[in-house]
């Protein structure tokens, strides 16, 4: 079966991981920052320390390769423009361009705000941070980003409800109803399902409990402390997994593999994603598109993006919704134009 994969342009090729003959080439005061810095900042997340590994690495094995394995205080702005263009020509995504920066940048401020108050070589006396005062880096998208209708929704749900596969549905209608990120859904509780509904101040029962405590994205190991609004419809399913699925844990979306009971994975999610759900509606589906699809619905009926980002998206700035996460047509106030 073929699927629409609503690409806007091929995919750039992935940059070659940095191995460790490759990292042992690269100018020894480098890696000693690169160690330093890491050794000095305990409090990044795995997942932003992960990255931030990697877009160091690629950026030092650049400057080995086009810059002469320059040490870090004799590298330029315009040696790092030459790399972000390098970058751009690869054809790598805006976003990616722009961590990679990132992660350079926070190394610089690292260099200025502690290294040179210690250093006596000198070597650093001038040093400045080379990634400020950057031209912006042209946005650009891989792939088109579209609604998931639903009746592609409800199509998806018969073919699961089909073959009996409730972790599949589970899954589907939360992310579907509640748009949480796929790291955030694997943390809800199976105690939640006990949760009484909301009520407000009249004492009326809403159509949602609040989840338990989840870690987003944010800064240190601690991340950004979240609770989803959870509805009946997302509520029902999870209800019909842990029902089901033969096991007690702790968490609902959990699964017995080889006869251990284990969390799903974020790649399982993609792997849900891609190779189940994307053949149904034989077009390509992600599990960050349900964040954007739910935010942009709700946009679509009429609430307040003020109300919307910040209950939903779970955003303190409707930008970052706005920019991000608003999927929603102008074509209709198009055609008013003429």
């Amino acid at each position: 079966m073929e699927i629409n994969q609503n690409m806007l342009r091929e995919r750039a090729v992935k940059l070659p991981d940095i191995t460790n003959n490759m990292w042992n080439k690269i100018n020894q005061e480098n890696k000693d920052l690169f160690d330093e810095y890491f050794e000095s900042n305990a409090q990044l997340s795995l997942s932003t320390k992960k990255q931030y590994i990697s877009g160091m690495k690629q950026f030092f094995w650049y400057i080995n390769v086009r810059c002469k394995n320059k040490p870090m205080y004799e590298i330029t702005k315009r040696d790092f423009i030459k790399y972000i263009s390098f970058l751009t020509e690869h054809g790598l995504a805006s976003k990616s361009i722009g961590f990679k920066k990132s992660s350079v940048s926070t190394l610089c401020n690292f260099i200025e705000n502690i290294i040179m108050y210690d250093d006596t070589s000198g070597k650093y006396d001038n040093f400045r941070n080379f990634t400020r005062g950057m031209p912006k880096i042209p946005e650009n998208q891989v792939y088109d980003k579209s609604l998931i209708s639903e009746e592609e929704y409800n199509l998806m749900m018969s073919v699961l409800e089909e073959k009996e596969n409730y972790l599949y549905m589970a899954w589907l209608a939360t992310a579907y109803h509640v748009g949480a990120r796929k790291a955030g859904i694997i943390q809800f509780k199976t105690e939640i399902l006990d949760y009484d509904m909301v009520v407000d101040k009249n004492g009326n029962t809403q159509n949602y409990i609040l989840s338990n405590v989840v870690r987003e994205k944010g800064f240190g190991l601690d991340g950004s402390q979240k609770r989803y609004m959870i509805n009946r419809d997302a509520l029902k399913y999870m209800k019909l997994w842990v029902e089901n699925r033969g096991f007690d844990n702790e968490y609902i979306f959990s699964h017995k593999i080889d006869g251990k009971i284990k969390l799903v994975s974020k790649q399982w999610a993609n792997y849900l994603c891609h190779d189940i759900l994307s053949p149904i509606i034989c077009r390509r589906v992600t599990p960050h598109a349900f964040k954007a699809n739910l935010i942009s619905q709700k946009l679509i009926e009429g609430h307040d993006l003020k109300v919307v980002s910040k209950y939903i998206a779970l955003h303190k700035d409707t930008a970052v919704t706005t920019k991000f996460y608003d999927l929603r047509s102008d074509d209709e106030e198009m055609n008013k134009l003429f």
